[in-house]
């Protein structure tokens, strides 16, 4: 008899739990160096300077701590005004910024990550944000800067198509897309890699919705999409990268 989609789920989940990490048998006890903090990019390709944190960001509004995390909530309907270059800066280094870099390997981040692995790469769909044009870019967090990946006259559709037709991601100013290289992960903790990927995936998303809170904008997580779909729309592999999260961002009423 067939396990049910929720059987088979829950199984995994335990096996993941309960999964004994050797690390005698991983790439990192091997003596094999780690993978890089980000994907490698040619230096010919278009990239975008973004605001640097510090005193770049004093033209931004924000509310304390207390305050962001008492209004903290999904919001699915936005205004259609820009975001400004300083609000996206400041929300790519709220969910991956570099505080400091430690080696080829290694970065101490703004989120905490399983052995400081940071397994995510952050890539945009960019609908209306002053002074960027419309396409997908992806983060780069050690230059702080955005790579454009294409752009398309019809990425808000495509994106609310893979989102299942849900049509918050297309009318959002930027959705934020998570990707993971699990390789990153598995380096140091082997098959147990994948539960601490999903952990770090949560950590990151949840500083999106306080920093949104905190400049006046609103976000809402979505993990119901089209696995594959989303994967060609990023542009990913599905295997050695793959889409695990995303989050659209766009301004509310007060």
């Amino acid at each position: 008899m067939h396990q049910t989609l929720l059987e088979q789920g829950r199984s995994f989940l335990k096996d993941t739990v309960r999964k004994t990490i050797d690390f005698s048998a991983t790439d990192q006890s091997r003596g094999i160096d780690p993978p890089p903090i980000e994907k490698p990019f040619a230096e010919e390709a278009t990239r975008i300077a973004l605001v640097p944190p510090g005193g770049g960001w004093n033209g931004i509004s924000r509310i304390d701590l207390i305050a962001a995390i008492r209004n903290r909530m999904s919001r699915r309907t936005y205004r259609d005004d820009p975001l400004s270059i300083e609000e996206l800066s400041f929300l790519l280094w709220a969910t991956q910024g570099i505080r400091q870099r430690i080696d080829v390997g290694h970065a101490f981040r703004t989120v905490p990550s399983a052995g400081c692995r940071h397994a995510l790469e952050t890539y945009l769909c960019v609908l209306n944000v002053e002074g960027i044009d419309r396409g997908l870019y992806r983060y780069l967090p050690v230059e702080h800067q955005l790579l454009l990946e294409f752009t398309d006259d019809h990425l808000a559709e495509k994106i609310a198509g893979a989102s299942f037709g849900q049509r918050y991601p297309g009318e959002a100013a930027v959705t934020f897309l998570w990707t993971a290289v699990p390789y990153r992960m598995e380096w140091r903790y082997g098959g147990a890699a994948h539960k601490v990927i999903a952990l770090d995936a949560g950590h990151v998303c949840q500083n999106l919705y306080l920093a949104c809170e905190a400049i006046g904008t609103g976000t809402c997580a979505i993990a119901a999409y089209d696995q594959e779909a989303m994967d060609r729309f990023v542009g990913v592999d599905g295997a050695d990268e793959f889409v695990v999260y995303l989050a659209p961002v766009g301004r509310v009423e007060d």
